[in-house]
């Protein structure tokens, strides 16, 4: 329970504006729609394998949602609400800038002992980065690309981290029948210590998508965000299963639920977003 008590009764992220938002994003997108030139939007939401693929010299694409986590355990109960928030530029064919953060959070919790309830809110940090796109699947090689990124402490004081916290990520994807693909990221990342020192953590996810149609797609993945020692907070897992439906050719909505694997993972998070290319 380590949030910014920032407000008492935020506003901000109300089930109203996320259809609002959903609303005129893709309605913007319809009326700039393309056709057939290019390929349809591929977005790296709604699950946490990011694409092995830049989205293009020229193209500018935003990735954003609302995301619900709810964490239980000896000292009480939390439900957390952020704004994950992508924004991906093509600098070349191959390369991709990418800022993200998740945005606003709100966290409402309960105490175990006294019932006491509380809500903070706060903005957290933000990441900026370079996905580099290696290779094309060739045969029974993958597609392949290389994100890396560093952490900065921009949040607000109580959700802001120590220092740049980069990570380095490698995601492979291979093509298989039935119109599916399986993608795997492994990774490293590094953490600062309460107490002035710094870690290295692993991280690694599998993600199997499957495309029903033109427009639909499910997908079904093991996430492992953290792979770390008891002393710095464990390991933390979920398995989730979401679908994402193409509105247009540059608009896509998607959800997903998963469920966390052990008690250092929220035991259920919800996501429901938009992904917008011009």
């Amino acid at each position: 329970m380590t949030r910014s008590l920032l407000c008492r009764s935020p506003q901000g992220l109300s089930a109203r504006s996320l259809v609002m938002l959903l609303a005129l994003g893709c309605a913007g997108a319809a009326a700039q729609e393309q056709g057939a030139q290019d390929e349809p939007i591929a977005s790296g939401r709604p699950d946490f394998v990011e694409s092995s693929e830049g989205i293009g010299k020229g193209r500018v694409q935003l990735e954003t949602g609302l995301l619900s986590e709810r964490a239980r355990g000896d000292a009480g109960r939390e439900h957390t609400l952020s704004t994950p928030t992508t924004l991906r530029v093509g600098v070349s064919e191959t390369l991709e800038l990418r800022v993200e953060s998740d945005g606003r959070s709100v966290l409402h919790s309960r105490d175990a002992a006294s019932g006491a309830r509380t809500t903070q809110a706060g903005y957290a940090d933000s990441t900026i980065g370079l996905l580099w796109h290696v290779a094309d699947a060739r045969g029974s090689l993958p597609s392949t690309g290389v994100l890396v990124d560093a952490t900065l402490p921009t949040g607000s004081r109580l959700l802001r981290g120590e220092g740049v916290r980069p990570s380095l990520r490698v995601v492979g994807s291979w093509d298989l029948p039935g119109d599916m693909q399986l993608s795997v990221m492994p990774g490293l990342a590094v953490e600062h210590e309460d107490e002035g020192g710094r870690y290295t953590h692993g991280l690694f996810g599998i993600g199997l998508e499957k495309r029903f149609d033109a427009r639909l797609r499910g997908v079904a993945e093991l996430a492992l965000p953290q792979i770390a020692s008891s002393r710095h907070g464990g390991t933390q897992a979920s398995a989730g299963i979401g679908l994402g439906w193409l509105l247009t050719h540059d608009c896509e909505i998607d959800t997903m639920f998963s469920r966390g694997l052990n008690h250092n993972t929220p035991y259920a998070s919800f996501t429901v977003g938009l992904s917008i290319r011009r």
